[in-house]
C-alpha cells in the first residue's frame, strides 16, 4: 500500500500528526513502514489510529523472541518464545506466542490470540477472535474477546465475551462480567454484575457482587450467592445455598410457561432460598436416598 499527501489526507489525521507525515514521508512510502516510523518516534497512539483507519493486511512477522517498546504490525505476528513489551501491542490479524505474554500497555489483536505461557497485561486485552491462554492469566483492565479458552485462572478488570467463555481454573473479575455462555471449572467471583445470555457452569462457588443474570439455567458445584438479584430464565441448582442481597429476590423460570416449571424451572439447593419468588422448588438433593418433596415457590404458594 503506497502512501501519498493527499490519501494521508483524506483520512483526516490530526494537524500534528499530518505535519509528521509531511516531514518524514511526504514522497510517500510504505503502509508498515510508516506504523514503525511513527512507534519509533514515540508517536504509538497515531500508528494505532492508522491501523485503525486502513486495517490490516496479510503480512506475517516471524520471530523467535520479542522484545520491545511497543508494536503495532498491520498483519500477523508468530513469535516461537517469549513476547515482552514495555508498551503496546497492537495488530491487525493474529498474535500466537509459543511462551509468556508480558505487555505493561494495551494488547489489541484484529485476530486470535494463543499464548502458550502465562498471559500478564497491566491494561486491557481486546481479542477480536478467540483468546486461548494455556496457562494462568492476569489483565489489569478490560478483557473482551469473541471466545475464550483459558485453561488456568482468569483475573481480570472487567470481562465481555460474545460467544462462549470457558476457565479451567478459578474466574475473579473486579468489575462485571459477560458472556454467551459461560462454563469454570472452579470458582466464579465477580464484584459487578454477572450476565449470561445462556447458561451457566459452575464447578465451585458462584459469588457475584452485582446481578446474576442468565437466560438459560445457572447450576453451581457450590454456593450461588448474588449482592442483587438472581434471575434465570430456566432452572438454578447449588450444592450449598443460594441467596440473593437483602431486599433482592431470586426468580427461576422467568422464560419457561408455569406448567413446564416442574420440568424446566426447578430449584434445587441445600434449604431453600428465602427470597425464592418463581420457580419449582424441590428438596431433592444430591446425597442419595434423599425424598423429593416439590413446592411451588412464592408466587404460586396459596396452591398449598
Amino acid at each position: 500500500m503506497d502512501f501519498t499527501k493527499s490519501f494521508i489526507k483524506s483520512k483526516n489525521p490530526c494537524t500534528d500528526g499530518f505535519r509528521w507525515y509531511l516531514r518524514h514521508h511526504r514522497d510517500g512510502s510504505d503502509y508498515q513502514k510508516v506504523l514503525d516510523d511513527l512507534v519509533s518516534a514515540g508517536r504509538t497512539q497515531d500508528a494505532c489510529w492508522l491501523l485503525d483507519k486502513l486495517g490490516p493486511t496479510n503480512a506475517i512477522l516471524q520471530l523467535d523472541h520479542l522484545e520491545c517498546d511497543s508494536l503495532v504490525f498491520a498483519g500477523t505476528v508468530e513469535v516461537r518464545g517469549a513476547i515482552v513489551l514495555d508498551g503496546l501491542l497492537h495488530t491487525g490479524g493474529a498474535v500466537l506466542c509459543g511462551g509468556p505474554l508480558h505487555v505493561s500497555g494495551e494488547v489489541r489483536t484484529g485476530g486470535d490470540l494463543k499464548v502458550s505461557g502465562g498471559l500478564n497485561c497491566a491494561h486491557d486485552v481486546l481479542c477480536a477472535g478467540l483468546l486461548t491462554a494455556e496457562w494462568h492469566s492476569q489483565i489489569g483492565g478490560h478483557f473482551s474477546a469473541d471466545e475464550l479458552k483459558a485453561l488456568g485462572n482468569l483475573y481480570c478488570g472487567s470481562m465481555a465475551v460474545a460467544r462462549a467463555a470457558s476457565v479451567m481454573g478459578d474466574l475473579v473479575v473486579n468489575g462485571d462480567c459477560s458472556a454467551k455462555t459461560l462454563s469454570v471449572r472452579h470458582i466464579v467471583q465477580t464484584k459487578g454484575s454477572l450476565r449470561l445470555q445462556q447458561g451457566l457452569v459452575c464447578g465451585g462457588d458462584t459469588d457475584c457482587g452485582g446481578h446474576l443474570e442468565a437466560g438459560w439455567g445457572i447450576k453451581a458445584g457450590g454456593n450461588i450467592l448474588a449482592g442483587k438479584s438472581i434471575r434465570a430464565g430456566e432452572s438454578l441448582e447449588a450444592h450449598g445455598e443460594i441467596r440473593a442481597g437483602t431486599g433482592y429476590g431470586i426468580f427461576a423460570g422467568l422464560c419457561v410457561q408455569k406448567q413446564d416449571w416442574e420440568t424446566s424451572a426447578r430449584v434445587r439447593a441445600a434449604a431453600m432460598p428465602v427470597d425464592l419468588l418463581s420457580g419449582f422448588w424441590t428438596n431433592e438433593s444430591s446425597a442419595p436416598g434423599t425424598s423429593r418433596r416439590p413446592c411451588i415457590a412464592s408466587a404460586v404458594r396459596d396452591a398449598h
